[in-house]
């Protein structure tokens, strides 16, 4: 069950990239964020209601620093979803499942403080192919003068993988799926709101503005499905899975938008699929008990 709800939100979080794409003829990443948040918060909120799970929460910190990190890499997601072919976006969000194998393999050494045994040795080098995946990611995004906006991507994935890894340690400690998602809605709606005192708001358009509703509801829904996948088994599984969203946003680039990826874009992409899920067999091996899970 676990793989169909990583499946679907892998799913919904590629069609709200298109939706997100869409509205970025009008509307900036702080913006975005913000709406995605407020609808968010009424559709969480209906669910937690319908669900009698409550929102009083016993874990406030954790609440609050999922829903920091997770804001943050929203936003620059957003921002990298506007200036690049939207495969090339979601591939360095989908980044984050390397993040977290490196995370966990960096903890692991520090933790033992032992010699590397050949497995994590695999390890690191499967984690070390993924950045040269995102190198050649990044290689076209250098010649269209998008370079900036791939970093920013990439910085999203990093995030990401904090927030994926805090995600799991909040269902093991018996938070609501539901419940979480809402705070991060709710942190989405300060955060944008914080961004647009700054950013101000720009002119009202309804061929833009029509795709503000789907984009929260369909993160909602997807991020409660990739809750429930997180919270529900290892944290390395469920980012496998993920690498769906790959496939999904590669059909939208190609069929919607018409986006002209080099081979060479194409190739990294393919490489960091390849290297995330060589990281999560091995990591599973090398570090059946990592420190970074347990809390």
């Amino acid at each position: 069950m676990q793989a169909l709800w990583m499946v679907l939100a892998s799913f919904l979080f590629a069609s709200m990239g298109v939706c997100v794409k869409l509205a970025s003829s009008n509307f900036n990443a702080f913006e975005l964020v913000l709406y995605r948040g407020l609808v968010g918060m009424v559709f969480m909120g209906l669910i937690v209601q319908a669900r009698g799970s409550g929102l009083r929460t016993r874990f406030p910190g954790m609440q609050a620093w999922r829903s920091l990190i997770g804001v943050i890499s929203l936003v620059a997601w957003f921002y990298a979803i506007a200036y690049l072919p939207l495969a090339t976006a979601v591939t360095l969000n989908y980044m984050s499942s390397i993040w977290v194998a490196a995370f966990l393999i960096g903890g692991a050494l520090l933790y033992t403080r032992g010699p590397v045994q050949p497995r994590q040795g695999l390890l690191l080098l499967t984690v070390l192919t993924g950045f040269g995946g995102v190198v050649m990611i990044l290689r076209p995004t250098l010649e269209q003068n998008q370079l900036f906006a791939g970093l920013i991507g990439l910085m999203s994935g990093l995030l990401a993988a904090l927030a994926y890894i805090q995600v799991t340690a909040l269902g093991r400690v018996g938070e609501p799926e539901e419940r979480t998602v809402f705070y991060f809605a709710l942190g989405s709606a300060l955060g944008g709101g914080i961004g647009v005192m700054f950013t101000g708001l720009s002119e009202w358009n309804w061929g833009a503005a029509v795709w503000l509703l789907p984009i929260g509801v369909l993160a909602s829904i997807a991020q409660w499905c990739m809750t429930r996948a997180y919270s529900q088994g290892p944290t390395l599984v469920a980012a496998n899975l993920q690498y769906s969203g790959i496939v999904f946003a590669a059909l939208y680039s190609l069929l919607l938008f018409g986006d002209q990826i080099p081979l060479l874009g194409w190739l990294g992409m393919l490489v960091i699929v390849v290297s995330g899920v060589a990281a999560t067999a091995l990591r599973t091996q090398a570090l059946p008990n990592p420190p970074a899970e347990e809390h």
